[in-house]
């Protein structure tokens, strides 16, 4: 996929606070200040070096883009991708109440430090930070617009929030291939059925013969190439529409 030239942006890191003490936020700007921003979410390895292109990639398309660093508990950081087995009890330890207490603190910072309100702010979340995405839509009224890529353990498992769909009021755009084992059909089509019943203007995109993590291109094995093109085109036009640029 052909990304924007990203020579001017800049990124560094900033710490705001949060409920449960400091979290670090990489933060990539773009070259002239934004007044939209997306809300970057981690896989489960951590604001490793994809996440922290993806919001480079944001950046690049005119957008603030900041990655809060969900580990900031445990002090983990970052995993390595054959650390799977690690990640998992890892993730699995946050729960709703820490996602919206860390997402709520990154609005907050937005707000107050960058002038960005929550009403042009998105969130995107991959993997575990898709389900997360989800979760925030669920509590926190007011921002922009949701976009999950691969989210597992929306519709099922400790943390299931799909029975909160009611309460989303920002449109959402969901990502997820026909071959991912950790979103079955069925769950695809509890999410749909309950974002419907909820009145939420949505959009979910099923890719064919693409599974997990489709859109990692740090994941060789697991990359679609076509899917991938085809979902971040998606994305962004789903941006733009819900979160124009004003400048």
């Amino acid at each position: 996929m052909t990304e924007p030239n990203s020579a001017a942006i800049t990124t560094d890191w900033t710490t705001v606070s949060t409920a449960d003490g400091p979290m670090r936020v990489y933060v990539a700007r773009p070259e002239r200040p934004a007044d939209r921003a997306v809300i970057v979410l981690q896989e489960a390895f951590g604001v490793n070096d994809h996440i922290q292109d993806i919001a480079g990639r944001y950046a690049a398309h005119g957008f603030l883009a900041l990655a809060p660093d969900l580990f900031h508990r445990n002090g983990v950081g970052i995993l390595a991708y054959e650390q799977h087995a690690k990640a998992m009890p890892l993730i699995g330890a946050i729960g709703p109440d820490e996602i919206v207490s860390d997402i709520e603190a990154v609005l907050t910072h937005l707000r107050a430090e960058e002038g960005v309100p929550a009403s042009r702010t998105a969130i995107n979340g991959f993997c575990f930070g898709g389900r997360a995405a989800f979760t925030a839509a669920t509590a926190i009224s007011g921002f922009g617009a949701t976009v999950v890529f691969y989210g597992p353990g929306i519709a099922a498992g400790p943390h299931a929030v799909v029975d909160r769909a009611v309460n989303i009021d920002a449109p959402m755009l969901l990502h997820v291939g026909s071959a991912d084992p950790t979103i079955p059909d069925e769950q695809v089509a509890a999410i749909e059925g309950a974002l419907t019943a909820a009145g939420v203007e949505f959009e979910s995109y099923v890719y064919e013969d693409a599974g997990h993590a489709f859109a990692c291109d740090a994941r060789p094995h697991m990359y679609v190439e076509d899917s991938a093109r085809t979902a971040w085109q998606r994305t962004h036009a789903f941006l733009d529409k819900h979160l124009p640029a004003t400048a």
